[in-house]
């Protein structure tokens, strides 16, 4: 099953290019009800509707460092502290966006706007310090997620070895273009991954790259305690713009249409725009970090 979020926030179920729309508030609903859950009657053309992210979770786990290529090639970046892999962080949940909807660049922060194609492991029930072997229970399905990066911010709060703010500015979380249950997904840990900018292939790689597997990761956040919905992700592959020997080359720009894809899971594209075209005021600076004050 394929599960959307459209148009003003409805919930359906795809069936090719049909939409059927379903009686729940939300696609967490849809999980916190265990799937329990009528269809309205009502069905729609797909192309008549407007996906929207397809889910908003109370909780957002972050992963880095966790594919073998990518770990590698980190290395070569002038960090202050390494990347360890399987580092977690939360995301900002109001920084989510869907298919279609823009990354807006805020010109006034950075100047080094990157990408990272992730896979995104979508809770499907409550729980709590649960082992690798019963993380199986716990997984609805999966979605693609852009895991957008202010690298030029990132290198500063890397001072401290950890890093948030320069991933979680607004809409720098694209996820969707939908949910698709695990019973559609035979092998999470066999998925081709590919990230393009304007056409051009940028990333590439393969879920059976991941260090840590889709069970041991589920099973390690459990000790925060899961609610239906949460989303858990799996650090990128390798190929981002910050590695490359001319990374400015590669960094996001206005005008870009960044195409993330995962096997068996679909697209999500997502086009950059500038401050100007979301914002009637100037673009937003702070200079905190430039600031000399203890």
């Amino acid at each position: 099953m394929k599960l959307v979020t459209f148009d003003d926030g409805r919930v359906g179920r795809l069936d090719g290019e049909t939409v059927i729309a379903l009686a729940c508030g939300s696609t967490r609903e849809f999980f916190e009800r265990g799937g329990a859950v009528e269809e309205t009657g009502e069905r729609l053309a797909l192309s008549a509707v407007r996906l929207r992210a397809p889910i908003v979770p109370k909780k957002f786990f972050h992963t880095a460092g966790n594919f073998t290529e990518h770990h590698t090639e980190l290395q070569a970046v002038n960090w202050s502290h390494p990347v360890h892999k399987g580092i977690v962080f939360f995301q900002n949940v109001d920084a989510i966006i869907g298919p279609e909807d823009a990354i807006v660049y805020p010109e006034g922060l950075t100047r080094e706007l990157d990408y990272e194609l992730e896979l995104g492991i979508v809770i499907g029930r409550s729980g709590k310090f649960f082992s690798p072997e019963e993380a199986e229970d716990h997984i609805a399905g999966y979605l693609i997620f852009n895991d957008i990066t202010a690298r030029d911010i990132q290198r500063r709060e890397m001072r401290s070895g950890v890093f948030s703010f320069s991933k979680g500015i607004d809409t720098f979380c694209p996820i969707g273009p939908w949910i698709v249950t695990k019973d559609e997904v035979p092998d999470p840990q066999r998925l081709a991954m590919r990230l393009r900018v304007n056409g051009e292939v940028r990333q590439q790689g393969n879920t059976s790259q991941m260090v840590i597997s889709i069970p041991h990761l589920v099973a390690y956040h459990s000790a925060q305690g899961y609610s239906a919905g949460d989303i858990i992700t799996t650090g990128t592959i390798s190929g981002v713009a910050a590695v490359q020997s001319d990374p400015f080359a590669f960094y996001l720009r206005p005008g870009d249409v960044v195409e993330a894809e995962i096997e068996g899971i679909g697209v999500l594209r997502n086009r950059v725009v500038p401050w100007s075209a979301a914002h009637d005021t100037p673009p937003y600076t702070n200079d905190l970090y430039s600031s000399t004050a203890g």
